[in-house]
């Protein structure tokens, strides 16, 4: 197999980059993942795991471990996010992708047992992010001594709720950037080395609460409803009424926001890329808007409210004017580099 030509495929949040190769007989995806920062046997054996339960990941064609480059199964270019936001039947790709993590939060229990428990330090290491690249160097905000307690008490409601699920196994990115649009076995599956043994709620609000597109409430009550059936007939723990997994649905949101707020800003200040500030107000409306609905989270209602809403447009104005300021000299990734906008001419059909 000669290559004739060798693209950049698509960027990525870590230190990954992908390639499409272009041979006579098709194209591939090259995985680079750099030895040292990051390694491709989770992502070889969270394959292995979701290949059997009929999941579209991309088939690994070689690999070379030592050196961390595979050779996959190239799924398009065309993303969930980039078609609905050029007008794709959000229907049919959401039906599709609930479709798909139904079969492996009901038929994945003995493959979630092969992965690390999402436990209570990861949960709690993960909202520390927000805090400290949020609160502290997005927003130069100190919390109070009340404040810091308030946020502890917040962090053990929501470990508490998050252990207190059915566990399953989790995809932890399970959103429409990471699903493709493919003609066959609809969508392509991305980006799931890191998935763990946890919270059924977790993966359905990532979906559903997506940092990158929002949905009328209504609309996701619906899908949520929906999916909670389609679980339970294919034989999930889908808990003892609606109203308990709307809870388990909204609280994991909380979590996975909080931690994404504090990812968002790491992404700027460690790492350069700022395209993620502008999903920030996103964001902190799913927490704003979840914490309305649940009396646990009033003081954390009242801090947002009081404190981070009238400074995140600021603090984005500042990140913008300094990399304004730093374009001059070195490149400063932007939005469109994450491939999060629709593409000209876009075939949104499977």
């Amino acid at each position: 197999m000669r290559p004739a030509r060798i693209e950049p495929a698509s960027s990525d949040a870590s230190f990954r980059r992908y390639f499409r190769v272009f041979c006579a007989n098709g194209t591939y995806i090259v995985m680079d993942a750099p030895p040292g920062k990051e390694d491709v046997r989770p992502f070889l054996h969270v394959t292995r795991l979701l290949e059997p339960l009929g999941v579209h990941v991309p088939r690994v064609h070689e690999s070379d471990i030592e050196r961390g480059l595979l050779l996959l199964e190239d799924l398009g270019s065309t993303q969930y996010l980039a078609c609905l936001a050029a007008g794709g039947d959000a229907q049919r790709l959401y039906d599709d992708a609930l479709r798909v993590l139904a079969r492996i939060q009901a038929r994945g229990a003995q493959a979630a047992g092969e992965l690390a428990p999402y436990d209570s330090g990861l949960l709690r290491r993960e909202m520390t992010l927000m805090p400290e690249w949020f609160l502290a160097r997005h927003l130069s905000l100190e919390p109070t001594a009340g404040e810091g307690r308030m946020l502890e008490r917040v962090f053990e409601f929501l470990i508490a709720e998050a252990l207190s699920q059915p566990q399953v196994l989790v995809h932890r990115d399970y959103h429409a950037r990471n699903l493709m649009v493919v003609a066959h076995r609809n969508p392509g599956v991305l980006d799931f080395q890191d998935a763990v043994r946890g919270p059924v709620g977790y993966d359905l609000a990532s979906l559903l609460k997506d940092c990158y597109i929002s949905w009328p409430r209504a609309r996701v009550a619906g899908w949520v409803m929906g999916y909670r059936a389609r679980l339970e007939s294919e034989g999930g723990n889908a808990g003892a009424d609606p109203r308990q997994f709307m809870r388990w649905f909204d609280l994991m949101g909380v979590q996975r926001h909080l931690k994404v707020l504090g990812i968002f800003a790491r992404l700027w200040y460690r790492d350069g890329k700022i395209g993620y500030l502008s999903d920030l107000p996103l964001t902190l409306e799913y927490v704003r808007e979840t914490c309305g609905g649940y009396p646990e989270l009033a003081e954390l209602a009242e801090f947002l409210e009081r404190r981070i809403v009238p400074e995140l447009p600021r603090a984005n104005e500042r990140a913008h004017r300094a990399a304004a300021g730093e374009s001059g000299r070195q490149h400063v990734p932007g939005r469109d580099e994450r491939g999060a906008g629709p593409a000209p001419g876009l075939d949104c059909g499977p």
